[in-house]
């Protein structure tokens, strides 16, 4: 369904402004579902470094949670409307399904980080689109996000160095 352009004095062009606000309500989902599947690890994970991975799970969850905010917000700035239910994400996310079986936390910690490093290649690929659609406030944004999802990937992995 193409939604209708809300009223803007932004001079990007309405076929540029409507692709990107596809593209960012596409990596919405995505990171909206990986900040879920952080919150599922950090909710369930058990064995000796519980506490440590507990706590790590909760700081990924939650500073996914500030990057989803930038990236809705921005597709309302478009003048788009930000997509971000469950029925939305559970639909468009592109991530593989978080297994429900896992426990211990090197499990989680391989689980999270292949997420983590699909959804990051994700955000780099958005940024070249952006580029290329000639928006680089969106493609600025999907900077910091490619940023801060790779900073969570380097903490995640480095503990998961850590329980060798």
């Amino acid at each position: 369904m193409k939604m209708k352009l809300n009223e803007t004095k932004n001079n990007l062009r309405a076929k540029t402004r409507r692709a990107m606000i596809d593209l960012l309500n596409q990596e919405l989902a995505d990171v909206l579902d990986l900040g879920l599947q952080a919150k599922h690890a950090h909710w369930n994970v058990k064995g000796p470094h519980f506490i440590g991975l507990h706590e790590l799970f909760d700081k990924v969850a939650e500073e996914l949670e500030e990057l989803t905010d930038d990236m809705a917000e921005r597709a309302v700035e478009l003048g788009g409307v930000a997509l971000g239910t469950i029925q939305i994400i559970s639909k468009k996310s592109r991530l593989s399904s978080y297994p429900l079986d896992l426990a211990s936390g090197q499990k989680h910690v391989a689980a999270l980080s292949s997420a983590l490093a699909n959804c990051g290649a994700s955000t780099r690929r958005a940024i070249d689109t952006a580029s290329k659609a000639g928006d680089a406030d969106t493609g600025d944004l999907f900077t910091g996000v490619s940023r801060g999802i790779d900073k969570l990937l380097w903490l995640v992995e480095a503990h998961a160095q850590a329980i060798d």
